[in-house]
């Protein structure tokens, strides 16, 4: 499992290899069929294969460099290769948690959490690819911590 403690009480969650893998498979498919396709008939085509590899590698990078830092009173998402973009959540806007695990996701005991908030910015984040743990108490456990120190009450 590849939950890494930080400072503050904090854990670093990153997607696993093999969803990003799985995420990347269909370009590499593509990449074999167009080098196929330009060994056999129009060989211009090998550039487009290679342009299509680039890709594929580019988006396997993004997916593995995505970090989810969960504190006692934030969730961080940290994502891009190039160019960083850090969103920032503080805990007491959450308020409902889906986990899903289509087929595949099982096999590999990975999840997909869904978090819906009150951020106007981020109303729904999604934690894609993570390994099948015990997050949503976690989770739940820290909110209501920060709703407690940010005396923030829910009224419906």
């Amino acid at each position: 499992m590849k939950i890494i403690p930080i400072e503050k009480q904090g854990l670093v969650i990153k997607p696993q290899p093999i969803f990003a893998f799985i995420k990347t498979f269909p370009l590499v498919l593509v990449v074999a069929g167009f080098t196929y396709l330009a060994f056999q008939f129009f060989a211009c085509l090998i550039w487009l294969s290679l342009a299509v590899t680039v890709l594929a590698c580019y988006r396997y990078f993004y997916i593995r460099h995505i970090d989810y830092i969960l504190t006692s009173e934030i969730l961080r998402i940290s994502r891009g290769i190039f160019f960083k973009r850090i969103d920032q959540v503080e805990l007491y806007r959450i308020k409902d948690y889906v986990l899903t695990q289509p087929p595949l996701l099982q096999v590999f005991s990975l999840m997909d959490l869904m978090l819906k908030t009150t951020d106007p910015e981020n109303s729904i984040i999604w934690l894609r690819g993570i390994p099948l743990s015990n997050l949503v108490d976690i989770l739940r456990d820290r909110v209501q911590e920060a709703r407690l120190h940010s005396k923030i009450v829910e009224i419906n």
